[in-house]
């Protein structure tokens, strides 16, 4: 049976029943990276749900209801879960909407500040109700996991290159220094894909409330991170400026809350951008997997973003230069002069 099949049994099963001879609208809602697919219902009475369709044998929804408890014993907005059927891979949820962030800032420009600034407070709502124990540990095996998909995938798959040994030993030290910056860190709840794309913007509220979606890869780690996801974004930039204003912002409030951030606002840039560059060398991998892999290939078009933000950072820091000749050599670029601190 296809799955596309076994989606309209499930509904027909589990919803028709409470609506006898009324028909309930099935239409794609969205899709992601992974291989879950999101439908939204109409029902007979005029509200909507959205069907979340993860295959069993690709995917496991315990995490997303899990964090999804945790996101709500928080106080914010996130899809609440009605129906959990684990077995066969369907969960039904609350519908937050259909004006996601991205399309907003992309619509309206001139918006972006007044939209941002309540996602701070969700953010820092979020890592207040951290504690241990609950959330895996973003820990050095997952770190350096994450960070191979970068040789493995955007190096010797999609520019068809081998490293040579030095080569080999600059990556190595890159990645112990970013390791070991994220480790030092104080640790919260994390997102881990706190972006724009997994925000929406909550029609039904009489003031704006950020809705936060795909949050079934949470774990518990750097403070910085999903600080740095939400700013230097894999679909949209921003001027440095802003970006700036925003961090210091989130640092402020962050501070405000007691949250362990770094008194000294120059200590916390340094751990936000040698964390954002650990993400950056990550999805560089991950989108040129989601090609070859998975056929996905509009991924493709971002890896530009992704290989200027890299080089901004490498640029500005001493330890961090060797890996920013490494990219002019695999990219065949001269070095560009850069802030150094």
């Amino acid at each position: 049976m296809s799955r596309d099949k076994e989606l309209q049994e499930w509904v027909a099963a589990r919803l028709a029943p409470r609506y006898p001879h009324a028909e309930i609208g099935i239409a794609p809602a969205s899709s992601d990276a992974s291989f879950r697919r999101y439908f939204r219902l109409t029902l007979p009475d005029g509200s909507t749900r959205i069907l979340m369709d993860a295959p069993p044998d690709k995917e496991d929804c315990r995490a997303f209801v899990h964090v999804a408890g945790l996101l709500a014993e928080a106080g914010l907005h996130a899809p609440k879960v009605e129906i959990a059927d684990l077995e066969n891979g369907f969960l039904l949820l609350t519908d937050l909407g259909r004006i996601g962030y991205l399309a907003a800032f992309q619509a309206e420009p001139g918006l972006a500040d007044a939209l941002m600034r309540p996602v701070l407070d969700v953010l820092v709502r979020w890592q207040r109700a951290s504690r241990p124990g609950v959330l895996p540990p973003y820990d050095a095996a997952l770190l350096r996991r994450e960070l191979e998909l970068f040789p493995e995938w955007f190096i010797d798959r999609h520019l068809g290159r081998e490293l040579n040994d030095k080569e080999r030993q600059i990556l190595d030290t890159t990645f112990s220094l970013l390791i070991e910056s994220a480790l030092a860190q104080p640790q919260v709840f994390v997102h881990r894909d706190f972006m724009p794309r997994n925000l929406m913007v909550v029609e039904s509220e009489a003031r704006l409330t950020p809705g936060v979606l795909d949050f079934q890869d949470a774990v518990y780690g750097p403070i910085t991170y999903d600080v740095v996801s939400l700013f230097r974004d894999a679909f949209i930039s921003w001027e440095e400026e802003q970006e700036i204003d925003w961090v210091v912002r989130y640092w402020e409030k962050a501070r405000d809350a007691g949250l362990p951030v770094p008194a000294d606002f120059g200590e916390f840039w340094r751990a936000y951008e040698w964390m954002g560059l650990q993400r950056h060398l990550k999805v560089l991998g991950i989108f040129c997997r989601l090609n070859y892999r998975d056929g996905k290939a509009h991924y493709l078009t971002d890896l530009p973003r992704f290989i200027g933000y890299a080089r901004k950072v490498a640029g500005r820091y001493l330890a961090l230069k060797p890996l920013l000749i490494l990219l002019d050599a695999l990219e065949g670029k001269a070095v560009e002069a850069g802030l150094t601190f």
